[in-house]
């Protein structure tokens, strides 16, 4: 057997176990649906941010929305703050990088909507300014963590925290719970 077979087979492993462990988070999983539903149907908004990968995948989870997952439905508004480089440039040179996503919230959010954060390692501060922002705009929070959660643990009111060490496994999973929450969302939304 060749290295390279050997590895995938680590990484088919890893990514089994680590998938079997997000049965753990069935409750916060649940919690983060029905806050995300109870939102958009009182004519709330998600605000949803991440970098690097992370903010790819809150393109994708935006994008549920904004377009359908699975069913045919009325769009509903959810918002990828890491899509505007102008803004983002523009706070980062005007407040620092630290503010790209805080200075959005802050604009944007109005008490009742949800603020979704994606992070593998909880430790940017542009994530954990946003998360204080958006408590204090009086938003719901979800983070979704890995790697221990890092300094970002204990700051989101539901959390959905990946155990793994590994970006790759931990982005797999962030991927895989966010369509998991679309479609817990999706079913339960008006489609008209």
């Amino acid at each position: 057997m060749s290295k390279t077979t050997n590895r995938l087979k680590d990484a088919i492993e890893e990514a089994v176990t680590t998938f079997r462990s997000l049965e753990n988070l069935a409750e916060p999983v649940a919690q983060a649906a029905d806050a995300m539903v109870q939102c958009l149907c009182a004519g709330g908004k998600l605000l949803v941010c991440g970098n690097g990968g992370s903010a790819a995948d809150g393109a994708d989870f935006s994008a549920e929305f904004g377009c359908r997952f699975v069913t045919d439905r009325r769009p509903y508004p959810a918002l990828n703050l890491a899509q505007g480089g102008s803004l983002m440039s523009a706070i980062g040179n005007d407040y620092g990088f630290d503010e790209v996503f805080a200075r959005q919230v802050a604009g944007l959010a109005k008490p009742g909507d949800v603020l979704v954060v994606i992070t593998t390692s909880g430790n940017s501060k542009n994530i954990l300014r946003a998360l204080e922002e958006g408590k204090a705009r009086g938003l719901t929070t979800v983070a979704l963590l890995g790697r221990g959660g890092g300094p970002a643990k204990g700051r989101a009111q539901i959390e959905l925290l990946v155990p793994s060490e590994t970006t790759a496994r931990i982005q797999e999973a962030h991927k895989f719970l966010l369509h998991t929450i679309c479609g817990m969302v999706d079913a339960r939304l008006p489609k008209e």
